[in-house]
């Protein structure tokens, strides 16, 4: 039996973030059928505010009444999508990542009611999304199409595009599959044509890291490739400094004879300038890796153009 027989489990309090606690909980019961779970919801700051996130701090606008709830005891451990949590900086102090879960599709899927592909949209369509990656890849392969900016989970999208806030959305697959809503995909978009975020379909399991005894329980729904994958990108946007409004993209990919390799991409806003870079590790760690794919990028001007973004 786990050293924890009752687990609190906090977590934003979307329909989103919810699912994915879900799977959490339905993975932990099948390794330890006599386990209890409780969910801790929360709002967070990212969740309330409907404006910029850079004026709210990024992307930690997600995490932090989360991370403060872990730290006052108040839960046990924390269900992140690793996407939503800052890399240029450390976790909190006195936290740990337990495990990461077995990754989930990376790519992007365009939602158009009509049903038609990228490719087929005419002139003008507006594509809702903030997101400042997909705008500028959006930016250098159409620029024929308009981006308007759309915050709000994902079943709020749908609303505001059935509503006609925009003629089509660009949302993340694996979200879309955790709410039960793969209907809706048009298209789904490789990556050589809407590369996705660091930490794309990675669920990861946060604790404090003096409970050891939870440790131990929940690093068993840890999957090693996945746990490689977001070292190595993580590592990246770290070394890379990227902050919210940084257009970087990028993913790691453990092959099936354990070769690790990293592809990453650095835009300006208006898609006119890309940085691409793209090694294997071989006997390099993933960290390793992720480093020398930052230090190509940053010899290319990525410092700079990271800089020149405001923030």
């Amino acid at each position: 039996m786990p050293a924890h027989e009752f687990i609190r489990i906090v977590s934003r309090d979307s329909p989103m973030a919810l699912a994915q606690v879900e799977r959490v909980r339905g993975e932990l019961a099948a390794l330890y059928p006599g386990i209890r779970t409780e969910v801790v919801p929360v709002k967070t700051t990212g969740d309330k505010w409907m404006g910029d996130l850079s004026q709210v701090e990024g992307k930690g606008a997600f995490t932090k009444e989360v991370d403060a709830a872990l730290l006052a005891g108040a839960a046990d451990l924390a269900v992140h999508c690793v996407k939503d949590v800052p890399a240029d900086r450390p976790l909190p102090a006195g936290t740990v990542f337990a495990a990461f879960l077995r990754r989930d599709d990376i790519r992007d899927a365009l939602v158009h009611p009509g049903g038609l592909t990228l490719d087929e949209l005419p002139a003008g369509t507006r594509i809702g999304t903030s997101s400042v990656r997909r705008t500028a890849q959006l930016a250098a392969s159409h620029p024929h199409l308009t981006c308007v900016p759309m915050r709000g989970n994902a079943n709020r999208r749908l609303e505001k595009l059935a509503a006609g806030h925009a003629d089509a959305l660009l949302l993340a697959v694996s979200g879309l599959e955790r709410i039960d809503r793969r209907d809706v995909i048009s298209e789904v978009l490789p990556t050589d044509v809407m590369m996705p975020p660091i930490g794309a379909g990675i669920l990861a399991v946060q604790c404090r890291e003096d409970d050891t005894g939870l440790i131990d329980t929940v690093s068993a729904l840890g999957d090693p490739d996945t746990h490689r994958e977001a070292t190595a990108e993580r590592m990246l946007i770290h070394v890379l400094q990227g902050h919210c409004n940084s257009p970087i993209a990028g993913y790691a990919k453990a092959a099936l004879n354990g070769d690790l390799s990293l592809r990453a991409s650095v835009f300006t806003p208006d898609g006119k300038t890309i940085l691409n870079a793209h090694e294997w590790a071989g006997p390099l760690d993933p960290a390793t890796l992720g480093t020398s794919v930052a230090v190509t990028l940053l010899r290319q001007g990525a410092r700079e153009l990271i800089d020149s973004i405001p923030h």
